[in-house]
């Protein structure tokens, strides 16, 4: 028989109510490497993550690199914290402490965001009970991914699900799959690099640099190849730039295996010796900046470009908190809220004229049909 956890006080007759909550990857507690061992274990225990047999994989993840990245991982995190703490942490954070103030100002007053993270905390499963015990009996997930991959959007799911399992009263469940394609999100891209562009003037190349998955995945149906190169174009389009100036590559590699290419750093590496002097590199894949950014990017990366003959390396920062970001991520959620939107109680009839009038205005600024 199924273990239930046990349900918060219900008032019979009370009013729907809305959770939001936004999801990212994780971060160690402390850039040391008493913090940095758990997480790591967390982060690849998760099948999800490394499709290896278990049987396989447990001695070299126990006996080999839990014993011996913690420490050089650790140290890289070190190189990036800041007084608040992770960065990806404190820009989560802020993302949706700004959400809920731009969804009260379209008339959502009552609805509750939260955030959480993958792995490490605060944790899915601890962020969604905070959730029902608010009232929020329809909940809508966001993982913070912008491109879908098995290992990411559908390790959330994984998660979500397994604490759900422990509910008995059920909520309304929705998830925002991926939003690779959506306006908003590729006009705050394009936004970005033309703000770095109107104070740096443009380089030879401006790179697009996404988190990187193991080759087979690809060929396993995973569609986040796919849906990398689909931002891409449409963020060329939306710069209206020639397609041979920007390049989309792949980083992050772990392990021997072959992983989607180009690759992020042999790329740099090689284009000095092509003529090219100049880059700009942003990473369209990530919402936030974290270590992959921070450090991997605008360190690791900068001093190959450089080494190798480069002249100038520009990191353009991730939308973090921009204002167009959040107005396009406001929207995300209530679109994806649906009906949800529509039938809030809460809402006035002023409310809802005014949000309705905002959203034709921005499907209108996009080129959309409005009805």
């Amino acid at each position: 028989m199924a273990r239930y956890r046990p349900e918060p006080a219900h008032s019979h007759g009370s009013v729907p109510r809305v959770g939001v909550l936004l999801v990212n990857l994780g971060s160690p507690e402390a850039p040391t490497a008493a913090a940095v061992r758990p997480y790591l274990k967390q982060f690849l225990s998760d099948p999800r993550v490394v499709e290896i047999p278990r049987l396989a994989w447990w001695p070299i993840l126990n006996l080999v690199i839990l014993n011996t990245r913690p420490a050089k991982s650790a140290e890289k995190y070190a190189s990036i914290w800041t007084d608040e703490g992770s960065p990806l942490r404190v820009h989560t954070e802020r993302q949706a402490k700004l959400l809920a103030g731009f969804l009260t100002e379209a008339g959502h007053r009552d609805w509750r965001v939260d955030w959480a993270m993958r792995y490490g905390r605060p944790s899915i499963p601890e962020r969604l009970d905070a959730l029902r015990e608010a009232g929020c009996d329809r909940i809508l997930v966001v993982p913070m991914y912008p491109q879908y991959a098995g290992s990411t959007t559908g390790s959330v799911m994984d998660e979500v699900a397994d604490r759900l399992r422990t509910w008995r009263n059920l909520p309304e469940l929705r998830f925002v799959r991926s939003y690779h394609d959506d306006p908003g999100y590729i006009a705050a891209l394009a936004a970005n690099v033309q703000a770095h562009w109107a104070k740096n003037g443009q380089a030879d190349r401006l790179i697009l640099s996404f988190h990187g998955v193991p080759r087979f995945t690809l060929d396993k149906g995973d569609p986040y190849h796919c849906e990398c190169h689909k931002t891409a174009r449409l963020l060329a389009e939306a710069l209206e730039v020639a397609p041979e100036r920007v390049m989309l590559t792949f980083q992050s590699r772990f392990g021997k295996a072959e992983w989607l290419k180009p690759y992020t750093q042999p790329t740099l590496e090689a284009l000095p010796k092509q003529g090219v002097r100049s880059v700009d590199v942003m990473c369209p894949g990530f919402a936030a900046d974290c270590l992959e950014t921070l450090e991997e990017i605008a360190m690791e990366c900068k001093e190959a470009f450089l080494t190798h003959g480069g002249k100038h390396f520009h990191y353009i920062p991730c939308l973090n908190t921009r204002d167009d970001w959040m107005h396009a991520l406001t929207q995300l959620v209530i679109r994806h809220a649906g009906h949800w939107a529509d039938a809030d109680p809460r809402r006035s009839v002023a409310d809802r004229q005014l949000g309705r009038t905002r959203a034709l205005a921005l499907g209108a600024s996009h080129g959309e049909k409005t009805p």
